[in-house]
């Protein structure tokens, strides 16, 4: 009798079969049909690190419009630019898990501190803190900086958010997860106290729509004002939205010295 697969096992090794048979069998499309392809662009002779494989290979990267469309042999093939990657390693860009860039696009659409390290892709919204939601007649955190760098805040949610993102054309992919004070901020304003049953209650309406437009879950920063003064229980409550819709939660914890068992503690319980 065969041993029962575990969802999270059956997950894992059909992620990684499936990751690989795609980059295998783009290998071969390209090796067997590469008199017949043209590209925009050919990266030609690199050392290809895919993030897949266990081991890095040379081969060319044939690119037309915005997707990888073969990797392989492509010395026969054409394209509008070719780039000579000898000597040089090519993969994929970066992520960085962990950034601050939420008003940095408005300031410096082109990303070049990133985009010159290699990251192509950010998660923001970290620490407690992110550009929505926004309540105009509160005073938030996000409104002083919009205010410090000379910032229009004219969005409310994540959408509003978005399409201005989308307006700057910043240059790095942008991911976001709602930061736990700036949700908090945009019901309570700065109010040191708990939330209500009611303004707790809108404060999860709030989260569950921010998940709806494509947010990734919940950040804390309890080492922050107003995340110093809250309790466990609160992030618990909006945890729950976030596990609703298969989100993560990301801390940034209570004390990183002198109470960090205590801190870790209250992480994993929350979690």
């Amino acid at each position: 009798m065969t041993n029962p697969v575990s969802r999270r096992n059956f997950m894992k090794s059909a992620v990684w079969a499936g990751a690989a048979a795609g980059v295998l069998g783009t290998r071969m499309w390209a090796d067997n049909y590469s008199l017949k392809e043209e590209f925009d662009l050919i990266l030609k002779n690199g050392t290809v690190i895919d993030g897949i494989q266990d081991k890095e290979f040379n081969a060319d990267i044939g690119i037309a419009g915005e997707r990888i469309k073969a990797v392989g042999n492509l010395s026969k093939s054409r394209a509008k630019t070719v780039l000579d990657a000898s000597g040089k390693t090519v993969s994929p860009g970066f992520i960085d898990i962990h950034a601050h860039s939420d008003l940095e696009p408005f300031l410096n659409p082109k990303g070049e501190s990133k985009i010159r390290q290699g990251v192509t892709t950010e998660l923001n919204g970290n620490c407690g803190f992110s550009a929505f939601p926004v309540n105009l007649t509160l005073q938030t955190e996000a409104g002083g900086l919009a205010e410090q760098f000379k910032i229009k805040i004219d969005w409310t949610d994540l959408n509003g958010y978005q399409a201005r993102l989308r307006e700057s054309k910043f240059a790095v992919n942008h991911a976001t997860l709602i930061g736990h004070g700036t949700l908090r901020s945009s019901v309570l304003g700065y109010a040191k106290r708990d939330p209500s049953g009611q303004e707790l209650e809108e404060m999860k309406q709030l989260t569950a729509k921010a998940m709806q437009q494509g947010a990734f879950g919940l950040s804390s920063g309890l080492e922050y004002y107003p995340g110093s003064i809250t309790a466990p229980e609160e992030i618990i409550e909006i945890c729950k939205v976030i596990a609703q819709y298969g989100g993560i939660y990301a801390t940034h914890i209570r004390s990183e010295d002198q109470k960090v068992i205590e801190s870790v503690a209250e992480a994993i319980y929350t979690a």
